[in-house]
């Protein structure tokens, strides 16, 4: 099943756009396309290729061009020779990989040289003293064991159906080289801060190195791993509505990067009425969203193309929604780039892990109404203490992979208690890393009664504000699930859906009534966000507003923009 984007792949032209926005070099060599690949029993060795593999699409993808799905106990293997070009090497060589799901080692001339644990997490390794000469081998050995363990697996599942998808593995974003001198610019972070009119820097690196930062006419001198404070007196504040942004060119040495930021800030207080709002640059906001399992027919986790993402936000953009829910899943960082530039607030999830979700422990909130203490490890499979250490570093690369975008306004810890575990201290823990966005600690339900949000999922029944009684503010954060059956362009015969309907026309006027009636006298009382399920069809989950090809839309843009105007006001 292809996109449009599918269709017209160019093998030789693979997602070749520089693939970090926020911490961009002119140097610059991706390494997409045609590999070496095999796949082995166990641990055994490879000794012979099987063929060629397109990266940075898995091979369980029909982009691929493999289409076999790897199971735990066997090992994927990639190839390839890299060519350095003339004049390339400036010193130090970095090789980068955008996520390799799930344990990847990474080889350079026969000789190990890195491991990188969690399939959704960038990485970035100095090959320096591995490379010799102008050319190197370079073979990255692959296990995935999906949702058989611990580790982080998202949707991903062995057994796919309804809201669980087909697992994927290996190399599923941008592999690319970059060359730098001896004393580089290692990361960047980026605060603003609205009221004081100013935005925070710092450059962080090895040692302490003289640095410059060029914005908006100014250059400012100051020192790495110490943090910068830039006086912005004249700004345009960043919404979905005007998503300006703001050039930065940082100069380490000889290093050079571009950059750049927002002034955006959001936060939960009280209205003039005494309601907890959520509050965009000090004014009432209200995030009309979508679910967005970021999920394609072709790539599986991996879009077709950079115009293929952009598609997906302007689409949400059109349909008037201004907030995408990133469900358990991250994207690469091009696409936030893109929903920082076109203006789409962005609430990200982190990615569940743990053992087999028990269904009593899972179900028990939404039939009974009650929450469990999430420190009883065994009920929600999260008895595994390397599980645990695993979600807490994964929580934190996260937040630094993601810290400079702009468009995200809100972090997801946990989502209806699949993995879920002592959420205070990952709610502390994660304020103590980014106190600058907000924090949704339990999604839909095994609320621990902390935070700044009563976070809810209503499907089988209608939505009816109630207060919460800790006066926290009220968010809907799944909800609808409405479902229609396009022939012609689903992933198979099966239909999965919260609510079932048998033609276009049905499904819009049911929308509308579950707008009109539930969700805008809702927001006028005390609601402060809704997220609806969802923005497209995924295999064979058909309650998307668009269909899993993208190629036929459900519902009129109209309609739902007209519904959007009325929650705004």
């Amino acid at each position: 099943m292809l996109t449009v984007w599918g269709e017209s792949l160019d093998k030789n032209n693979v997602l070749c756009e520089y693939p970090r926005p926020q911490l961009k070099r002119d140097s610059y060599l991706n390494l997409n396309g045609m590999w070496d690949y095999a796949i082995t029993d166990g641990g055994t060795a490879c000794g012979k290729y099987d063929g060629q593999i397109l990266v940075p699409f898995s091979p369980e993808s029909e982009l691929s061009g493999v289409s076999y799905r790897l199971v735990p106990d066997q090992t994927l293997w990639y190839h390839r020779t890299v060519k350095l070009p003339a004049g390339f090497n400036k010193g130090r060589l970095l090789l980068n990989f955008g996520a390799v799901d799930q344990t990847a080692e990474i080889f350079i001339n026969n000789t190990k040289c890195f491991t990188h644990i969690g399939g959704y997490t960038a990485f970035s390794i100095d090959i320096t003293e591995f490379v010799t000469s102008d050319s190197f081998d370079l073979v990255v050995k692959v296990n995935d064991v999906t949702d058989t363990s611990h580790h982080s697996k998202g949707k991903q599942t062995l057994n796919p159906k309804g809201i669980w998808y087909t697992a994927q593995s290996g190399i599923w974003q941008t592999v690319w080289l970059e060359s730098t001198p001896k004393d580089y610019i290692k990361e960047i972070k980026i605060t603003p801060s609205l009221d004081e009119k100013l935005v925070k820097i710092k450059v962080i690196s090895d040692s302490d190195l003289p640095c410059t930062a060029k914005t908006l006419g100014k250059e400012i001198s100051f020192t790495s791993n110490i943090e910068q404070k830039i006086e912005i007196n004249d700004f345009i504040p960043w919404t979905p509505d005007t998503p300006q942004l703001y050039d930065v060119d940082i100069a380490l040495g000889e290093d050079r990067i571009s950059s750049y930021f927002a002034m955006r800030k959001v936060e939960v207080k009280a209205d003039p009425n005494g309601i907890k709002r959520i509050y965009l640059n000090n004014s009432p906001y209200f995030m009309h969203g979508l679910l967005d399992q970021g999920y394609w027919p072709d790539g599986l986790y991996t879009a077709p193309s950079d115009e293929a993402l952009i598609y997906d936000i302007n689409f949400a953009k059109e349909m008037g929604f201004n907030t995408l829910r990133k469900h358990i899943k991250i994207e690469p960082m091009r696409w936030y780039y893109h929903c920082d530039r076109l203006g789409m607030l962005v609430w990200q999830d982190l990615v569940n892990g743990g053992g087999d979700y028990k269904f009593m422990t899972i179900s028990t909130p939404l039939v009974t109404g009650r929450h469990s203490r999430d420190g009883k490890y065994t009920d929600f499979s999260r008895g595994d203490f390397e599980g645990r250490k695993q979600f807490y570093a994964e929580l934190d690369e996260t937040i630094n992979q993601l810290y400079n975008c702009p468009s995200i306004v809100l972090w997801t810890i946990f989502n209806e208690g699949w993995g879920q575990f002592d959420a205070r201290k990952a709610y502390d823990r994660l304020t103590a890393i980014d106190s600058t966005r907000l924090i949704d600690h339990a999604s839909g339900w095994h609320d621990q009664m902390i935070g700044e949000f009563k976070s809810l999922h209503v499907y089988f029944k209608k939505y009816r504000f109630k207060k919460d009684k800790l006066d926290r503010a009220v968010i809907l954060t799944e909800f609808g699930g409405y479902g229609y059956k396009e022939d012609g362009h689903t992933w198979s015969d099966t239909n999965f859906c919260y609510k079932n309907f048998k033609d276009k026309a049905k499904l819009e006027k049911a929308l509308c009534a579950l707008y009109e009636k539930q969700i805008i006298p809702a927001a006028e009382q005390g609601l402060c966000a809704d997220i609806y399920t969802q923005l497209s069809d995924v295999e064979t989950e058909l309650n998307g507003l668009i269909t899993y090809d993208r190629k036929k839309i459900k519902v009129s843009s109209d309609t739902m923009r007209q519904l959007a105007k009325k929650l705004n006001g």
